[in-house]
């Protein structure tokens, strides 16, 4: 299990180490002083310290159980010590201290900031180091004062270029920034929404006061001729602690009203839109950020090794859900990522990375077994049409059948004609035939045809199947489609292909076809019990459930 750490402003990905059944407290500050380089005894003599993103104080007896409950960030940084263990003599001339046996703040070290704004700390004097270990010299209180804010403007600095640079579209804002020394409307644009995302990502939705000062301090660090020189600070224009006003501040409360527009809106029952919903990897290891990350996507796009591939994509997963999850650069997923499009098995791969193998299999191990006999005896005793009779006797193995689909694609199509798509809105849209619907989910071209032709002529927006074979039966290559580009895919089977075609609209955070949402949700809920009970589930869906699952 991994849990992320902050410190200093930075953060990474730290294993949890586990003994037994029980989350091993002390390991696990170790594995963060290793991470972060820190020295080995500050963990010996109980130095550092271990909070929540609530700033509230993390130990020994409460580390288990809060893991185990899903808390899963944290940040570190130094015990304070009471005032009466120390006593302080400044001078301008000559401060010194005099501690007791306990490590002081001031003898630790401080989290990483760059060389030009390093604080000015005085280092112990020869004779002080002579007479006594724990002697050690502390600027006066206007350096520290001063020390301390350079560090706050380091860290905010930080903070604001690590949001950045593990976003896509942060190149291009630093690209234009360097060669402009301002940003155009557009791309500050880019820049805000990046970070109110970060900002609501790991504060919640109404982040406290000084962490939007600070996101607006790094702003103008990073970018110093973004200042406003007539300001106060020079960073009000992105943010005013005053007047709650300024770009961050904006965005914030769009944000927020989009998010719970009113009072009977928020009483609704919380329904998440599961395929939206950003998951972080189940599996252990580092996942890439940075310069890291931008080698490995390299590497990838030159590889020849699909090995490799496999395992540069398992390590920029985390970057990949920020980019899909970003509505402004899901387009170009397939773009940063072009190697879905020539390496089969990326997607499930990503889906495994997101749920486990137990689940990822679950839908290939359920649907023959327990659910594909039922659907085509529940359509026996439904209301027929010749369209139905088709494909109830193409889902009959012993009856031959030249021209529909094979048995498997045609008991899913039944499912769909059980589950039909219905008119929403005030302005009701005319209603759409299962038959209609079923060219939402699969399609047929003969082999030989032109690929590239078909894909040109493609209007669909969401994923569907693409079936390549001399008749819909004898299929020999599958595709997934998604924004006009064909995913290839190595499933030998028409159900094995369609549980790919599932689960690409996870890995790449697309929303259900409309015509399909009943359909879809039924697959998710009931055959890979994905988000059951926080998915909203129309009456439908329930009822088929409760048929086909009361003799389970």
């Amino acid at each position: 299990m991994l849990a992320k750490v902050e410190y200093g402003g930075v953060q990474k990905y730290i294993k949890v180490p586990q003994i037994v059944e029980n989350f091993d407290f002390q390991k696990f500050l170790q594995e963060v002083s290793d991470k972060f380089s820190l020295q080995a005894q500050l963990v010996t003599e109980g130095v550092l310290s271990l909070t929540d993103t609530s700033d509230t104080e993390v130990d020994a007896n409460t580390f288990d159980e809060l893991v185990k409950s899903g808390v899963r960030n944290f940040k570190v940084g130094y015990r304070q010590h009471p005032a009466t263990d120390i006593c302080i003599v400044l001078d301008e001339s000559d401060s010194s201290v005099i501690p007791d046996s306990s490590p002081s703040p001031a003898s630790l070290p401080v989290p990483p900031v760059s060389p030009a704004s390093t604080p000015d700390f005085a280092a112990p004097s020869p004779a002080s180091s002579n007479s006594s270990d724990s002697t050690i010299i502390l600027p006066t209180t206007k350096n520290r004062k001063r020390a301390r804010k350079e560090l706050d403007r380091d860290e905010a600095r930080q903070r604001v270029e690590t949001a950045l640079s593990s976003n896509p579209k942060g190149e291009e804002i630093f690209r234009e920034y360097n060669k402009t020394k301002t940003l155009s409307v557009v791309t500050r644009k880019q820049m805000v929404n990046i970070l109110v995302a970060e900002m609501i990502e790991t504060y919640g939705r109404i982040p406290p006061m000084h962490v939007r000062a600070s996101y607006a301090l790094g702003i103008v660090t990073l970018f110093p001729y973004l200042q406003d020189p007539y300001s106060k600070h020079g960073y009000e224009h992105y943010y005013d602690p005053q007047a709650n006003t300024g770009y961050l501040a904006w965005r914030l409360k769009t944000v927020q009203r989009n998010t719970c527009d009113g009072f009977r809106e928020c009483s609704r029952p919380d329904f998440q839109d599961s395929l939206t919903t950003h998951r972080e990897s189940l599996l252990t290891g580092d996942q890439l950020l940075g310069e890291e990350c931008k080698e490995a996507l390299s590497i990838m796009r030159h590889s020849m090794d699909t090995s490799v591939v496999r395992e540069k994509m398992r390590a920029t997963f985390d970057y990949r859900q920020k980019l899909v999850h970003d509505h402004d650069a899901t387009a170009s997923v397939l773009d940063v990522f072009p190697r879905f499009l020539d390496t089969a098995g990326l997607i499930e791969q990503d889906f495994s990375m997101m749920f486990g193998d137990h689940v990822s299999g679950r839908f290939l191990a359920r649907w023959s077994s327990d659910f594909k006999h039922r659907v085509v005896t529940e359509c026996q005793s439904v209301p027929s049409s010749s369209y139905v009779e088709e494909l109830l006797a193409a889902s009959d193995l012993e009856v031959e059948n030249d021209y529909g689909w094979d048995s498997d694609m045609s008991a899913l199509l039944l499912l769909l004609h059980l589950l039909p798509p219905t008119s929403k809105g005030q302005k009701k849209t005319p209603k759409m035939s299962s038959a209609q619907a079923a060219n939402h989910v699969v399609r047929f071209i003969k082999e030989g045809a032109s690929l590239t032709t078909f894909l040109d002529k493609v209007d669909a927006r969401q994923p569907f199947l693409l079936c390549i074979g001399e008749q819909k039966k004898k299929i020999t290559r599958f595709f997934i489609v998604v924004d006009q580009k064909a995913i290839p895919c190595s499933a030998q089977t028409s159900v094995a292909a369609f549980d790919v075609l599932f689960k690409t609209h996870y890995v790449f955070s697309l929303s259900y076809d409309e015509a399909l949402s009943a359909f879809y949700t039924f697959i998710q809920t009931t055959i890979y019990n994905i988000d059951v009970g926080t998915t909203k589930e129309t009456p439908r869906v329930k009822e088929l459930r409760a048929k086909l699952l009361q003799d389970y």
